[in-house]
């Protein structure tokens, strides 16, 4: 690489002084599934001009050499929670001692190492302090702080006493009754008003718990915790204001109600059957699989002292269970976008998840389009994210090796630049 020029590029580019073009050595086509030699990618204002054969130059543009590269767009990630990791125990006494600042700087850490892994874009699924998620992707849309564009689900929906109610396992006279503000329902009214509430609140998309979990502390991994009213209403909310609706689910009943409600993503999906992952592929339902966030948690489960109690058999059950359905999802023709649980699992480490997929059966090639352009369309954001193309927003990522060949290339990106700017260059 030209160090010269790449430093160079992102100078004009942030001054608006100069359209920068990427010559590709080679590019990947994530919607013709291909590869493609000798490109030349036009960039003016941070989104995609022209993608033209061969190596071209113009007078006054700034030239990245990415010739002994191959090029892919910015990959993106559709289960993160960057307000914190995994770190028990004390992951479980935070919420008594941080401050909502704390959660907002602490987690612009963890959006650099994101963005620094090549993940230009995620969704985060579910945030302990909802007002410093959102505080967090606003200062990253304005250029104030590094990291992913963020699609934030602020707080997660749940029922009384369910995944993502906030007061499970406190002492009785802490508990009190949190409602719909708080993200907990109890029949469709609630449904509605909890969707509405984050509406209000600035949600870019809905999060609900639909069964039980892993790290909660309530004894139940996979029991159903919607009614089919609750997730009606829900989706009918949801609707109403054009909001995507992911839901985690470990159990099949769970899972079932939600898909036959019209859900738009199933996350995790430990125990989906066969019915299930029939009714998935004929309604369009995707699946985000977070095999990374398992295989964590059940390594936690066999050390001792690590997990509370309540969770350690939950996490020992479920973990080790995600990647085989994936393999199954996978051939049963599931759509699949891609997803890390990163939060749970490790920031930073979410190219891993690349790995599994692939050790599972996976194509190579399937699990890139799974981050890229499958991804984009479970966001709706097709025209501007998920591909290398013309009115696209350029984000790009580089490796100097054959990810086709071996996927494990993407577990050190060399080269990120996402809307024509250059955030990531490893030192060589």
């Amino acid at each position: 690489m030209k160090y010269l020029s790449v430093l160079m590029s992102l100078l004009f580019s942030v001054s608006g002084q100069a359209t920068t073009l990427v010559h590709a050595g080679r590019l990947i086509d994530v919607a013709a599934g291909q590869v493609v030699t000798e490109k030349t990618v036009i960039i003016d204002k941070g989104r995609i001009v022209e993608v033209l054969d061969g190596y071209v130059d113009r007078d006054q543009a700034m030239v990245i050499d990415l010739r002994s590269a191959t090029v892919m767009p910015g990959l993106m990630d559709m289960h993160v929670h960057l307000d914190s990791e995994l770190n028990p125990p004390d992951s479980y006494a935070e919420a008594y001692y941080m401050n909502s600042a704390e959660y907002a700087l602490r987690s612009t850490t963890y959006a650099r190492r994101t963005l620094e892994a090549g993940f230009t874009t995620v969704r985060d699924l579910g945030a302990g302090d909802h007002e410093a998620s959102f505080a967090l992707r606003d200062a990253i849309a304005q250029g104030i702080v590094p990291g992913p564009r963020i699609f934030a689900a602020g707080k997660s929906i749940a029922t009384t006493g369910g995944h993502a109610d906030p007061t499970n396992g406190i002492r009785e006279d802490l508990r009190g009754d949190p409602g719909p503000k708080e993200g907990v329902i109890n029949g469709a009214e609630d449904a509605y008003k909890a969707v509405r509430q984050r509406y209000k609140d600035g949600s870019d998309v809905i999060k609900l718990t639909v069964t039980g979990g892993v790290l909660s502390l309530a004894k139940s991994g996979d029991n159903p915790q919607f009614t089919r009213d609750e997730l009606d209403a829900v989706v009918s909310a949801a609707k109403d204001y054009n909001f995507v609706v992911a839901v985690h689910a470990h159990g099949p009943e769970g899972m079932k109600r939600a898909v036959l409600a019209g859900v738009h993503s199933v996350e995790h999906g430990t125990y989906m059957t066969a019915e299930i992952m029939d009714l998935m592929r004929e309604r369009g339902t995707w699946y985000v699989p977070t095999i990374s966030a398992g295989k964590w948690v059940a390594e936690l489960a066999e050390q001792e002292g690590k997990l509370p109690d309540i969770v350690r058999p939950k996490a020992a059950a479920v973990g080790p269970q995600i990647q085989g359905t994936f393999a199954q999802a996978w051939r049963a023709g599931v759509p699949i976008a891609f997803g890390t649980d990163s939060g749970v699992s490790p920031h930073g480490l979410n190219g891993r998840e690349f790995r599994y997929m692939v050790e599972a059966g996976m194509p190579a090639m399937e699990a890139i389009r799974s981050a890229t352009i499958n991804a984009a369309r479970l966001l709706r954001a097709s025209d501007d994210l998920g591909e290398i193309k013309p009115g696209a927003y350029a984000d790009m990522v580089a490796v100097y090796g054959d990810p086709l060949a071996d996927i494990t290339e993407l577990e050190a990106i060399d080269f990120v630049m996402k809307e024509g700017l250059v955030v990531f260059l490893r030192a060589k």
